[in-house]
């Protein structure tokens, strides 16, 4: 890959996964504070066991919880991931590379568990249109962070090439 194709497409990669990100905070966001507003009114005619369960939300399945948590951890660092990443794209030398090559990498790997409980979700049922749109926005963000952190990766090669 050529350094200036690679540089450019790592560059809108972090720029479109900057925006998707920011849009998986808002929604995970959202739906906290929701549950925190309702779950006093809905969790007090649970039996003892889920009345007493720290992750309880009154809407969606019992997956919904978990997503929204994971969801939310990984939209906030793929978010700060992006911001940093799109300063060292923009720099292009080796050092810089490499640690937007691990905070890609380490970004990727919360989007893939985030993922994987939005998938869990799905199949467990019914979900409203928030969440599904959490769900679709997480399952696209697991494929375009897996071409960032590859663009990044071929980057460093191609920085190594040119530097010997």
């Amino acid at each position: 890959m050529a350094s200036g194709a690679g540089k450019s497409a790592a560059f809108m990669l972090l720029i479109l996964n900057l925006l998707l990100y920011f849009i998986v905070i808002v929604i995970a966001s959202w739906a906290v504070n929701h549950a925190i507003v309702r779950s006093k009114e809905t969790a007090s005619t649970l039996p003892i066991p889920a009345r007493i369960f720290p992750i309880f939300f009154p809407f969606g399945n019992m997956a919904t919880g978990f997503l929204i948590i994971f969801s939310l951890i990984a939209g906030m660092v793929g978010f700060i991931t992006s911001l940093t990443g799109i300063q060292n794209v923009i720099q292009w030398n080796a050092p810089n590379l490499h640690a937007a090559a691990f905070s890609s990498l380490t970004t990727w790997l919360l989007t893939l568990l985030a993922m994987g409980l939005a998938c869990k979700e799905i199949d467990m049922g019914w979900t409203d249109s928030n969440l599904r749109t959490l769900e679709v926005i997480l399952i696209i963000l697991s494929g375009t962070q897996m071409f960032c952190t590859g663009a990044i990766h071929a980057g460093i090669g191609d920085v190594a090439t040119r530097d010997l």
